[in-house]
């Protein structure tokens, strides 16, 4: 392996900028700013969002929407939805209901009449003399 086709790997301390939560991993990332943490100076690199502030691994996730499209699709759902009907109230009004007449059955419809093709004409065998 070259040496001078690779970055240089090493042990980089991560800031959590929202909550302050420090952590080394490492990394090829070449920042400038270094900082002592636990007994040791690191070169650090501030991020924005970490497992330490991310709403999915906290278990505060909730959906953000600024343009209200979940709220406009609920309204639009819920004026679709019928109500239901309790079970007695149905089986009451289905006793007073005449019960429905099946519909007459359809005919299956006639399958097509195979095509006839002409037959081959194979020449006449010439007899064998004797």
């Amino acid at each position: 392996m070259k040496k001078t086709g690779h970055p240089l790997y090493q042990e980089i301390l991560f800031v959590d900028t929202a909550t302050g939560t420090k952590f080394v991993c490492g990394s090829t990332l070449q920042p400038e700013a270094r900082e002592t943490y636990e007994g040791r100076e690191y070169p650090v690199y501030h991020v924005p969002i970490s497992s330490a502030s991310h709403p999915f691994f906290t278990g505060s996730q909730q959906f953000v929407d600024s343009e209200g499209r979940v709220d406009k699709f609920k309204k639009r759902y819920a004026q679709k939805v019928a109500p239901v009907k309790p079970k007695e109230e149905e089986e009451e009004a289905g006793k007073k209901r005449a019960p429905k007449k099946a519909a007459p059955k359809k005919a299956a419809p006639k399958k097509a009449a195979p095509k006839k093709t002409a037959a081959k004409k194979t020449a006449p065998k010439k007899k064998e003399k004797e």
